[in-house]
């Protein structure tokens, strides 16, 4: 915690004095109450003077007089709140070696059905879209709320050749930006494309992007799976800085294994099918994001389950006062209706 306007702490000095004042009064009243020559009146104040009836209005009074002076230095508090109206994009991998069955009964089963109950933790609030990617990276499903279009979209996954990670990771972002006019395209063939077909419509503009802090954006997150390395499309480096630069974290998470000692068709295979775990750390550091790695399906399913408390939950910088302030009133109308309840008057 820490105070936007941290000079006004030292009015909280205020509280121990009245403090010393209230006791300098109780003690005053009882030294007056000594020469009063009725004794019954002597024992009945004695008495007041020790129920604890007496002193809970002017305890709590001075304890809203804190409060409220607390409120005017303004603190701030780093709190977690549930998120809602966000959107989360499901980048995941769908290249051949998907198939191999290191993980039971194979990669690709074993990641749809981690995704599926991830889906089923997620509030039904929160949109989400899926792309998947292997020598190009396309968008499957648009996001949405319907939980029952994206298993549809899983179950229809298909494997082709080729890792394009950092592909993915910008037609995710495509996707959440649409303003912007990202082209997967033109990023990776140049304007080359562009004209070829009287039928092609003019594409907008592409928008400035002004570079906001890393994690900032709190309305979408990517988790992206893979169990390779990139082999073609985008740079994951340059992914990874457009995402970090519009202030998208991504969830990166490693399945497979990290040496490549599974079967494989020849040499080539086999080296693209082992686990790049630098480059997708490196995408998670970027992007403020975490990565994750899932040996087995067990393993996976935990992994999903984490992401899905994780995304929901995020940390604000709070301004407490008004909370403050608004505790304060409550305990001065409690103090005054309190006296009034018992003495007649407010003391």
């Amino acid at each position: 915690m820490y105070f936007l306007a941290p000079e006004f702490l030292w009015l909280l000095l205020i509280v121990p004095s009245l403090l010393l004042l209230y006791l300098w009064l109780m003690r005053r009243e009882k030294k007056l109450a000594q020469h009063c020559a009725n004794l019954a009146a002597v024992r009945q104040a004695m008495a007041a003077g020790r129920t604890w009836r007496r002193h809970l209005p002017p305890a709590l009074f001075l304890a809203a007089i804190g409060l409220a002076l607390l409120a005017a230095s303004r603190p701030l508090a780093s709190i977690k709140l549930l998120t809602s109206s966000a959107t989360i994009m499901l980048a995941m991998d769908v290249s051949l070696s998907m198939r191999a069955t290191d993980i039971k009964p194979n990669r690709l089963v074993a990641s749809q059905e981690a995704a599926k109950a991830f889906l089923e933790e997620l509030p039904r609030d929160i949109k989400v879209g899926i792309v998947t990617f292997a020598g190009t990276a396309q968008l499957v499903q648009a996001p949405t709320f319907s939980r029952e279009s994206l298993v549809a979209a899983i179950d229809r996954f298909q494997m082709q050749r080729g890792t394009a990670v950092g592909s993915a990771v910008v037609v995710s972002l495509a996707t959440l930006f649409p303003e912007e006019g990202i082209d997967l395209g033109e990023m990776t063939f140049g304007n080359a494309t562009r004209g070829k077909s009287l039928d092609d419509k003019a594409k907008p503009g592409k928008k400035e992007v002004t570079p906001v802090a890393p994690g900032s954006y709190e309305s979408a997150a990517i988790i992206l799976l893979t169990d390779g390395r990139r082999t073609t499309g985008i740079d994951t480096e340059e992914a990874s800085k457009m995402a970090a630069d519009r202030g998208v974290r991504v969830y990166a998470v490693g399945l497979g294994t990290v040496d490549g000692a599974v079967p494989a068709y020849d040499s080539w295979t086999a080296v693209y099918m082992k686990l790049d775990e630098p480059s997708l750390r490196a995408v998670a550091e970027k992007t403020l994001g975490e990565y994750f790695y899932a040996g087995d399906a067990e393993a996976l399913k935990k992994v999903y389950a984490k992401l899905s408390s994780r995304i929901q939950a995020e940390k604000k910088e709070t301004e407490l006062s008004a909370l403050l302030a608004l505790m304060a009133a409550g305990l001065s109308i409690a103090a005054a209706a309190l006296s009034l309840q018992w003495f007649g008057r407010i003391v």
